[in-house]
C-alpha cells in the first residue's frame, strides 16, 4: 500500500482538473490528479472541439472572456498549440424568429464586446454561399474558433506533472472518508492519498462524487453523437451551430469535417454508443445545412459521456456539507472553452480569492430539493 500527503486531491484528469493541476503547480501548491484511466480519455477529450463563447448564459461570459485570453496562449503554456484556430463562429438561422433571437442575444451580451454581427439576406449568401436554402442568416462571432481535444487534454495534465504535480492514473476511488479535517482517498489498486482539500473534477461522475457527502444534484448523463468525414476540398471556414439546436460542425486544417447533433446511449462498463436516430438525423440534416456534404463519407462515427443540467450552467465552487471540498463539474456539453479559467479559478478559491462571477448560479444547492418543488399545475 502507498500512502501520499498532499495539499489538493484533484478527482479527475480531464481537461477541468488537469487545468486546476497545472494552476496549484504554477502557485506552489502540491497536488495529486487522479483518474481511473488515462488523462482526457473521456469527455474532455472526445468532444466536438467547439472554442466558443457564443451562445452561452451571461453568467458564463466572464469564465469565457477569461478563457479567450488563454487559449492563444496554450502553446507556452502546455507546450502544444492544440491545434487552436479562431476560424470564427457562426451561429445559423432558418427563421425570421431565429434571426430574432440571435439579435436579442446580441443585444443582451452587448457588455461582453463579443463582437456579434447579424447577417442576412443578400449580405450573408454573398459571404457564406455555401449553407443550404433554408438557411436565411446567422450571427458571426469573429474570434470564436476551435481545437482538438484529443491534444488538449492530455497535454494539460502532462504540463501539470512536468510543473510538479504527481498524477495517479488508471486507479479507481470508490470513496473518499473524512480523518480529522483531512480527506482520505483510496483507490482500488490501494493507493491511499490524504489531502487538506479535494476538487470533484469528476465529469459525468461528479454527481456521484457529491452524493458521497449528502449533496444530490438532478444532473443527467447523456451521450453526444458525433462524426467526421474523409478530408475534403474547402467547404466551411468557420465553426458552426443552428439556432435551436441540432447540429454542429466545423472543418479541420486536414479537411475533414467534424459534426455531431442528437444523443446516443449507454453501454455496460461505463461506455457509449451513437445514436441511430442521432444518426440517422445526422445524414438528413448535414447536407441540408451543407450541400457539400452530400455525397461525403463518414470514416468515423463516436460518442461519450457528458453530465447535464436543465439550467445548462456547471456546478463550480465549495461543498455545503464539507469543508474544503471543491466541485467542478456538469459542464452540460460546453465545457471545452471555458475550462483554463475554470482551473484557474479553483485554485484561486483554495487560495481564499472570491474567483468566481455569478458564484450563485454555480452554486451547487441552487436545486430544489423534490420537497420543496411547485407542484404542476
Amino acid at each position: 500500500m502507498k500512502r501520499i500527503a498532499t495539499e489538493v486531491a484533484v478527482l479527475g484528469a480531464g481537461l477541468i482538473g488537469s487545468a486546476a493541476a497545472l494552476a496549484l503547480r504554477q502557485a506552489g501548491i502540491d497536488v495529486v490528479l487522479i483518474d481511473q484511466d488515462a488523462p482526457g480519455a473521456k469527455a474532455s477529450g472526445v468532444n466536438f472541439g467547439g472554442v466558443r463563447r457564443q451562445g452561452r448564459a451571461i453568467e458564463q461570459l466572464p469564465l469565457a472572456q477569461r478563457a479567450h485570453d488563454i487559449w492563444p496562449r496554450l502553446g507556452e503554456l502546455i507546450g502544444v498549440d492544440g491545434e487552436y484556430v479562431r476560424t470564427g463562429h457562426l451561429k445559423l438561422a432558418r427563421s425570421d424568429a431565429d434571426l430574432a433571437s440571435l439579435e436579442a442575444y446580441r443585444r443582451r451580451t452587448a457588455a461582453y464586446d463579443l463582437g456579434l454581427q447579424i447577417l442576412d439576406g443578400a449580405a450573408f449568401r454573398r459571404r457564406f454561399p455555401m449553407f443550404g436554402p433554408e438557411v436565411i442568416g446567422g450571427s458571426l462571432c469573429p474570434e470564436d474558433g476551435q481545437a482538438n481535444p484529443r491534444l488538449v487534454a492530455p497535454a494539460y495534465a502532462r504540463a501539470a506533472a512536468r510543473a510538479g504535480a504527481l498524477l495517479v492514473q488508471g486507479e479507481r476511488v470508490p470513496g473518499i472518508e473524512s480523518q480529522g479535517e483531512r480527506f482520505l482517498l483510496r483507490t482500488h489498486a490501494g493507493t491511499e492519498v490524504l489531502a487538506t482539500f479535494v476538487i470533484n473534477a469528476a465529469g459525468s461522475w461528479g454527481a456521484q462524487v457529491a452524493a458521497w457527502f449528502g449533496e444530490h444534484v438532478p444532473m443527467k448523463v447523456k451521450y453526444p453523437t458525433m462524426a467526421v468525414t474523409e478530408p475534403l476540398a474547402p467547404l466551411v471556414g468557420v465553426s458552426i451551430g443552428v439556432e435551436g439546436g441540432g447540429f454542429y460542425g466545423r472543418q479541420v486544417a486536414r479537411g475533414n469535417v467534424v459534426m455531431g447533433g442528437g444523443f446516443g446511449t449507454g453501454l455496460p462498463g461505463e461506455r457509449a454508443r451513437p445514436g441511430p436516430d442521432a444518426i440517422a438525423a445526422l445524414g438528413r440534416n448535414a447536407p441540408r445545412i451543407l450541400p457539400g456534404l452530400r455525397h461525403a463519407h463518414i470514416i468515423r462515427f463516436w460518442s461519450g459521456r457528458e453530465g447535464y443540467f436543465d439550467d445548462k450552467n456547471p456546478v463550480i465552487g465549495y461543498s455545503r456539507r464539507a469543508p474544503r471540498l471543491l466541485h467542478a463539474f456538469g459542464f452540460s456539453g460546453a465545457g471545452f472553452q471555458i475550462s483554463p479559467a475554470v482551473g484557474e479559478v479553483l485554485c484561486e478559491l483554495i487560495q481564499g480569492r472570491d474567483a468566481l462571477p455569478y458564484a450563485a448560479a454555480y452554486a451547487v444547492d441552487r436545486f430544489p430539493s423534490p420537497a420543496t418543488k411547485e407542484p404542476a399545475a
